[in-house]
């Protein structure tokens, strides 16, 4: 009977911490990643800690650019710019949305677009699909429209190429994020931002037809995924300590 009575209390005692850490957290239980998504995110939010230092400088100031936006009540509006709105700029518009679902942040919003419109290249769309997002090919064309779900209870991120300003991206106090050196150099002034970083990626693009497309891509995948769940949990972090001392990155994977 004690030994009944001692499981029991433990169990009590377990489920409380729980429920207790999801609540200071900000989660709610009716968010649900894809399960085809689950797997890699858990993978990425568990990896923070291989952000290497000197990039951390760029995405902590990010990170604070963002809580300071949350903290006076306004939305955090991010633009991920690149040249063509093809590759890169797509990968960290989906990966940031996500990671701001994951954490609980839902007053973050991710947009993209380009100082050109193309397309989104299809070698996106297949690196992202094998991430564990579910893709549809919504039309067909020159400038396809792509369905992005990253989660069971929101609607899909719309993805195709558009310009930087064109609609619906915000058009005034947005963070621009320059993805690409090309975008960054040709694009010094960005009409409404309020700030402006630059976080360039290796073009995965130079790998196009070659043996090494797809690690190319992974890659880069991976590198970006990383890098916006890093941001996202260090503005969640900072939302829950306030103020107070950081715990390891770790702590914060949240296992769905």
């Amino acid at each position: 009977m004690r030994s009944t009575l001692s499981l029991t209390a433990a169990f009590i005692v377990l489920a409380f911490t729980a429920c207790s850490t999801t609540s200071q957290l900000g989660f709610s239980s009716s968010r649900k990643l894809l399960p085809t998504l689950r797997a890699y995110a858990r993978e990425v939010a568990g990896e923070l800690s291989l952000v290497p230092t000197e990039r951390r400088q760029v995405l902590d100031k990010i990170a604070a650019d963002i809580t300071a936006r949350l903290n006076a009540g306004d939305p955090a509006l991010l633009t991920f710019i690149c040249t063509h709105n093809s590759r890169r700029s797509h990968m960290s518009q989906i990966w940031a949305q996500t990671a701001a679902y994951y954490y609980g942040l839902d007053n973050v919003q991710a947009f993209s677009g380009g100082t050109q419109a193309t397309a989104c290249n299809c070698r996106t769309v297949t690196a992202m699909r094998r991430a564990g997002f579910a893709i549809e090919d919504a039309t067909a064309g020159d400038n396809p429209l792509y369905l992005v779900r990253y989660a069971e209870d929101l609607p899909p991120i719309r993805a195709y190429s558009k310009l930087y300003n064109a609609d619906p991206n915000p058009k005034h106090d947005f963070i621009a994020l320059m993805t690409c050196s090309v975008a960054d150099k040709s694009c010094p002034i960005v009409e409404g931002a309020t700030s402006r970083y630059a976080i360039h990626y290796a073009d995965p693009r130079l790998c196009d037809d070659t043996p090494t497309e797809t690690a190319a891509y992974n890659e880069r995948c991976r590198e970006i995924a990383r890098e916006m769940f890093y941001i996202i949990a260090e503005v969640r972090r900072d939302r829950n300590s306030a103020g107070s001392s950081r715990a390891p990155h770790t702590n914060l994977a949240v296992r769905r």
